[in-house]
């Protein structure tokens, strides 16, 4: 972010005779974190009300254990990203719209990365103070990705995911935002890294 402040600034400084010194500052101000996991689905088996290994009956675990055998577990989710614009006017800040045009990631389950996309159209976070959900479509194949893990390991991470206990702590969101501006589209220069704790 550091550097993403460093190019804001000097584009701010071209810029300041036109009036947008502060509108293209506060560009970087733009913060994000994880919010949610939902629609969660693996193989067709219903988990957001199990706690442990225990409450899956033994055809689910059968259909599972099938699954991973011609590994082929799909998991398939929305990751709900927050995206908090603090421009409201207030703080010696003019009130700022942003529109994030891109948002290319790469999303990492317990430190290992599972899979990448993008936005499938641009998205307008208003300069009210508030924040707006980036809802991230999310599937990918769990066989392939923890060959080397249990039935076990496997339920035991899915059930902290989706589970009746669910938690996003072990997602960690990687991102590369491009934003649309009054001097055209800007990229950040290194991957943001989101998490579930607090705003990056």
């Amino acid at each position: 972010m550091k550097k993403f402040s460093l190019i804001l600034s000097l584009l701010a400084i071209v810029f300041t005779g036109c009036g947008l010194y502060k509108s293209v500052q506060n560009i970087s101000r733009l913060k994000y974190k994880t919010h949610s996991v939902t629609n969660f689905n693996l193989q067709g088996v219903d988990i957001k009300n199990k706690k442990t290994i225990k409450d899956f009956h033994p055809l689910e675990i059968l259909k599972l254990t099938s699954a991973i055998a011609k590994e082929n577990l799909l998991l398939t989710f929305t990751l709900n990203i927050e995206a908090k614009n603090p421009n409201d006017g207030t703080g010696g800040f003019p009130q700022t719209d942003i529109s994030i045009n891109s948002f290319p990631w790469r999303l990492f389950l317990s430190d290992i990365e599972i899979v990448h996309g993008n936005i499938s159209k641009p998205v307008y976070v208003p300069g009210k103070g508030g924040s707006i959900i980036i809802p991230l479509e999310v599937q990918f194949d769990l066989a392939k990705s923890y060959k080397e893990k249990s039935m076990e390991d496997i339920l035991s991470l899915i059930l902290h995911l989706g589970g009746i206990d669910s938690s996003t702590s072990n997602l960690k969101l990687k991102a590369k935002p491009v934003l649309g501006t009054v001097v055209g589209n800007i990229e950040y220069p290194d991957e943001v890294t989101i998490i579930d704790k607090t705003f990056e």
